[in-house]
């Protein structure tokens, strides 16, 4: 845990110019796990770069240049399975043969361990470098999250803006992620801390992937995320409409139930592809409490289908020109 004799939870608390008296350090924070997560290069607001800190930058560029294609999932809106479905769409292209990354750069709620029944692993690290968690043989799928740091799950994470964007680059340009055709990174919901912090740190890489529920309440929210990505010049991959109707569980006809189409709506009216609507399924539900990945678990259900057809036009995307 922080120690009081220098700035709490600042990845870089040796080289602060306010070790000593935490309250002015700008990256300070009341709660941080223990391990790598509190030993990176600062976040900002320390001074200027540092070797040590441009070291870090130039190790962060070569991870980068290992990955193909970076998908950063993003929400204005909590609860409309952004979680769900950037683990699926991972999982998906990691099933089509793809060399998959999923980053989960929730700080405060980090679900992706649980969602593929990884909540019981922790990663290993050997000296400056993070070992990523594997989802399952016969597929390359690395997984890393915060999760894996924590000594439980009661353990509230207590950070400020500097000391989350100095762990997510971290995540970034020390976990040996190797060649990947993708890196799907899940960001909690909102244009905040976590997701500028990704989109800054990928530059031009990143490409971004938005989530909504069909209502407007949600919609709302979420043009906000396309109007945070068009601020900063990332390109949008497409709006996914989740939760369009809901899959009969006896006869597997879809009904509307949050309504349908507010997502495509919002895709033409913001000049952005539309992926897909995805029905929500009760399985999907259970399936993410088991840990066992829908698309993989329910391949045939109305929901599969369509991740299916949305992971396809990835791998179609990706795939090199004649």
């Amino acid at each position: 845990m922080s120690d009081s004799s220098s700035c709490q939870g600042c990845p870089s608390a040796a080289g602060c110019g306010s070790a000593g008296n935490p309250g002015d350090c700008p990256s300070s924070a009341s709660s941080a796990p223990s391990g790598p997560a509190a030993s990176s290069g600062c976040g900002g607001g320390c001074g200027g770069p540092t070797p040590e800190q441009q070291a870090d930058e130039a190790r962060l560029q070569t991870t980068l240049s290992h990955i193909r294609n970076t998908i950063v999932v993003m929400s204005g809106k909590g609860g409309v399975g952004k979680s769900s479905t950037a683990a699926n769409i991972a999982a998906g292209l990691a099933l089509a043969g793809k060399r998959v990354g999923l980053l989960d750069v929730d700080v405060h709620g980090p679900s992706i361990p649980r969602l593929l029944k990884l909540d019981a692993a922790h990663a290993d690290v050997d000296g400056d470098t993070i070992q990523p968690v594997q989802w399952r043989e016969g597929v390359t799928l690395s997984v890393m999250s915060l999760g894996f740091f924590l000594p439980d799950a009661r353990q509230a994470v207590i950070w400020r803006g500097p000391v989350k964007m100095g762990f997510i680059k971290q995540l970034l340009s020390d976990v040996a992620w190797g060649e990947l055709d993708f890196l799907v990174v899940d960001c909690p919901p909102g244009t905040g801390d976590e997701p500028l912090s990704v989109l800054q740190l990928l530059g031009d890489a990143a490409r971004a992937l938005i989530v909504t529920t069909p209502q407007a309440v949600a919609v709302d929210d979420v043009r906000r995320s396309l109007g945070f990505c068009e601020d900063l010049n990332v390109p949008v991959l497409g709006v996914i409409e989740n939760m369009s109707g809901i899959v009969c569980s006896k006869c597997g006809n879809v009904e509307s139930l949050f309504g349908q189409g507010g997502g495509e709506r919002l895709a033409k009216e913001m000049n952005v592809p539309f992926l897909g609507a995805v029905p929500l399924d009760p399985e999907i539900v259970r399936a993410g409490d088991e840990g066992n990945i829908y698309i993989a678990s329910h391949p045939d259900r109305p929901a599969a289908t369509v991740l299916r057809t949305i992971v396809d036009a990835l791998v179609e995307a990706d795939a090199p020109q004649a």
